[in-house]
């Protein structure tokens, strides 16, 4: 009796090792982001659109247990328009369809974004917001703080999309990534938010992710040494020609921006 527990306790114990080893590669869930991007006409919508996000919107995120919100704006001014990025993660994709219903029910948006939830036809905030949603990549699943220590207005946040003329490429550019990439990201230190697969979008099939810098002239010393470390994955025959547009949009945090 004395040697039938001991096996059943060392067998219980030896099951408890394999399932916390187990545990500990096992793959964790994917974040989701949705990019909210405000198409504006002048300084007046963007000053409005500003206030929403920084009194209304934003706190209300916040109390749904939403954190790491980024808000940012172009470095190089649009003439024909102004736009306001606004990066949201989600733990489930479930939190993003629940966010709307979420938001009508908090008298406290309701009343701080007052003046931009009930703006007259014929003063309408904003011109159009276009809205992006993005699965994260296994190889980063989870959204990052950048660690960056120069003052906000002197970052730069570089957003890339990377096109692909098929789906089976856009798959194979994430396959690079997962496999070789994101490693050298990582090496050098390009502090990345997020890597992320279009799901839902006016651009697809197509990737996202953004890279942060503590200014200009850091992010250029950034990509003079991805460029010989890159040098040496772009040319394997399982990679070719996956890409066929690249998108970079060099962004700056607002004050009030979580990231």
């Amino acid at each position: 009796m004395t040697i039938f527990k001991f096996s059943l306790i060392k067998l219980i114990f030896s099951a408890a090792i394999v399932f916390m080893y187990n545990s500990s590669f096992a793959a964790k869930p994917a974040y989701y982001y949705q990019i909210k991007i405000y198409h504006l006409k002048d300084a007046a919508q963007e000053k409005t659109v500003d206030h929403y996000l920084e009194n209304a919107y934003l706190p209300a995120l916040h109390r749904q247990g939403i954190s790491g919100i980024g808000v940012f704006k172009p470095i190089q001014k649009d003439s024909a328009e102004l736009m306001i990025y606004v990066l949201i993660p989600f733990r489930k994709i479930e939190n993003y369809l629940k966010i709307e219903q979420a938001l009508q029910k908090d008298q406290t948006y309701l009343s701080a974004g007052n003046d931009y939830l009930n703006a007259a036809f014929n003063q309408a905030p904003f011109l159009r917001i276009e809205s992006i949603i993005l699965k994260t990549f296994e190889g980063m699943p989870s959204p990052a703080v950048p660690k960056l220590t120069s003052p906000k207005a002197e970052r730069v946040y570089e957003l890339r999309s990377y096109e692909a003329s098929t789906e089976k490429l856009s798959l194979n550019k994430i396959a690079m990534f997962n496999e070789l990439e994101i490693s050298i990201f990582n090496k050098l230190n390009f502090n990345a938010v997020f890597y992320g697969q279009v799901i839902s979008g006016s651009k697809m099939p197509n990737l996202m992710y953004m890279t942060t810098f503590n200014n200009k002239a850091d992010r250029d010393n950034h990509w003079t040494a991805f460029g010989p470390e890159y040098k040496k994955i772009s040319g394997l025959p399982q990679y070719q020609n996956n890409v066929s547009k690249n998108v970079t949009t060099f962004l700056y945090p607002t004050d009030y921006s979580d990231i």
